[in-house]
């Protein structure tokens, strides 16, 4: 087939698939007349649109009926899904239990789209190997096909070989090459690796370190980690002036800590508290019969691939594009108004319980109208971020480590780009294939971040993601089939100096009057799967324990 024509072809059916992602995502085209006229896409946004009705909620219908249940689940992330589980699994009933989303589908920052090549991740895009003392989670990963088995002899846990991460997993584009693995190496001076092999051995020590209350310390989920003040010191000051008062200045070994940081938090070492710098190295404490703590599990979907297990996994029914945006008390417990955006309709829903499993910035409004004593005022610092699903009919190599996993390139504003298509059997990297690449907008205001996220074009960040790509795969925007584009105004909770062993945190999460419970990953100040699925749960057994108690 003429290059043209397979060309066209190959766009005309990305462009179709395209469009099924997601209502708010129209056609989109790059600049005429330069190198990227040729690509097309969607843009989307975690339904800002929608979301943007709270600010106003007096706007709204008044409600035109009413519903009964017993538990209301405002909120469809991990959170809110790992809830809603966790309810059913301790015996309540599905029709006991409604949970609300504002956006289209459930997931949070972990969706995932598909078109016409492969799934991809919109967000989080992987697990690493858990703490095998994690029961909770190990058990849902075991119903979830992830966990095969356990091994006789070790008692350590066996994991699916289709869902560990296939080699090769990492490289690190530097000086013009690809190196395995994303600790610099490549032209490091001496002097340099001795720090980096410092700051590592120090890793290792605290990784077994346990504080005098017994508890390791540093561990996941975050409320497992010690209370000893000697750890909790840390949380006081950002983690660059801790670096530098230990004497870790080589300039490639503080790239690579700001890079774990903007990965994981969205925030520099500079904006993060040095405990939290350090949890994200000495936190993880993974092992399985069949992997180490170094090794993740991961889907072309990302992490979509664990909402939808967790979705499955109960059966209440699950209410999208419905936006909370009131709380009342009732004499039997609370009243949520909920608009419908398709039927344009108000209902409100009465609950015994509810469990708001959203953001903070969300949960402040909606909870307006309830007395002081109910609101959570927890300043949150969250970042902004862009993803851009790049469809490619090829991406030219250059020297080094061949196309892994995840590839990240020295020096850039990104955090490199992961490769859908790994988890396939394939044995060679011909043919269309979709990379997913991340960026972080860390400024020191996420308020203007979000802003000049808001108002920047779909070329440009088409633009912004190919030149920096272009420096290690000249030639790729001509191979360019499609560019999808998702806009994360409010991305992921940054756990800066003072937040993570804050008492407001840890008043935030309490619940109100046995009627009012908090589920969410801003309550750890750590934005991972495993907190959000421990929120979930945290919340819905203090549901419980309250019913237990006799609230009616």
């Amino acid at each position: 087939m003429p290059s043209s024509r397979r060309h066209f072809l190959q766009r005309a059916a990305l462009g179709g698939a395209g469009l099924l992602l997601a209502p708010l995502a129209g056609l989109h085209s790059c600049a005429p007349g330069s190198s990227r006229s040729h690509i097309r896409g969607s843009m989307h946004g975690a339904n800002h649109t929608t979301g943007h009705l709270l600010r106003d909620p007096a706007q709204l219908p008044a409600p035109t009926r009413t519903e009964v249940v017993d538990v209301l689940i405002v909120g469809g992330g991990v959170a809110g899904l790992t809830a809603r589980r966790e309810l059913e699994r301790q015996g309540l009933r599905p029709e006991q239990v409604l949970l609300v989303e504002l956006d289209e589908q459930p997931g949070g920052n972990s969706r995932a789209g598909r078109n016409a090549v492969s799934a991809y991740p919109w967000g989080a895009h992987y697990l690493p190997v858990p703490d095998p003392r994690n029961h909770e989670l190990l058990a849902f990963l075991r119903e979830a096909g992830v966990l095969t088995g356990t091994d006789a002899a070790s008692g350590l846990p066996v994991y699916n070989e289709y869902y560990l991460c296939h080699d090769p997993e990492e490289r690190l584009f530097l000086q013009g090459h690809w190196q395995n693995g994303l600790v610099p190496e490549l032209g490091v001076p001496a002097a340099e690796k001795a720090q980096i092999a410092r700051f590592f051995t120090l890793i290792d020590e605290l990784r077994q370190t346990v504080g005098s209350d017994g508890r390791d310390a540093f561990r996941i989920p975050v409320e497992e980690s010690s209370r000893d003040e000697q750890f909790r010191h840390l949380d006081s000051q950002p983690f660059a002036n801790w670096l530098d008062e230990q004497g870790f200045t080589s300039p490639h070994l503080r790239w690579y800590l700001d890079y774990s940081c903007r990965d994981d938090y969205g925030a520099t070492a500079a904006q993060v508290s040095a405990w939290a710098g350090l949890h994200y190295f000495a936190g993880r404490k993974g092992r399985a019969h069949n992997a180490n703590g170094a090794d993740v599990l991961t889907w072309p979907a990302g992490n979509g691939f664990l909402v939808e297990q967790l979705r499955q996994q109960a059966h209440s029914a699950i209410r999208t594009d419905t936006v909370a945006f009131a709380l009342h008390q009732t004499p039997t417990g609370l009243a949520v108004d909920c608009y419908d955006v398709a039927a344009r309709q108000t209902i409100r829903v009465t609950a015994r319980q509810v469990i708001m499993a959203t953001p903070l910035f969300i949960t402040e409004r909606l909870l307006a109208g309830l007395p002081a004593a109910a609101r959570r005022p927890l300043p949150v610092h969250r970042a902004p971020w862009v993803v851009v699903n790049l469809t490619v009919e090829g991406l030219p190599q250059g020297p080094g480590q061949p196309l892994s996993w995840d590839n990240v390139l020295y020096g850039t504003d990104s955090v490199g780009y992961v490769d859908a298509g790994h988890q396939g059997l394939s044995l060679t990297d011909a043919g269309p294939r979709v990379v997913t690449w991340y960026r972080p907008l860390s400024a020191v205001s996420p308020d203007a971040a979000r802003r000049q996220a808001y108002q920047t074009s779909y070329d440009d960040w088409v633009r912004q993601a190919l030149a920096e790509l272009e420096t290690a795969h000249p030639g790729l925007t001509t191979q360019v089939l499609r560019a999808d584009v998702w806009v994360w105004g409010h991305g992921m909770v940054a756990p800066t100096p003072g937040f993570v062993w804050g008492a407001a945190r840890a008043a935030a999460a309490q619940p109100w009057q046995n009627q009012l419970f908090f589920a969410h990953t801003d309550l750890s100040g750590i934005s991972i799967f495993e907190e959000g699925f421990y929120q979930g749960q945290r919340a819905a057994r203090q549901v419980l324990a309250a019913r237990g108690a006799g609230v009616s």
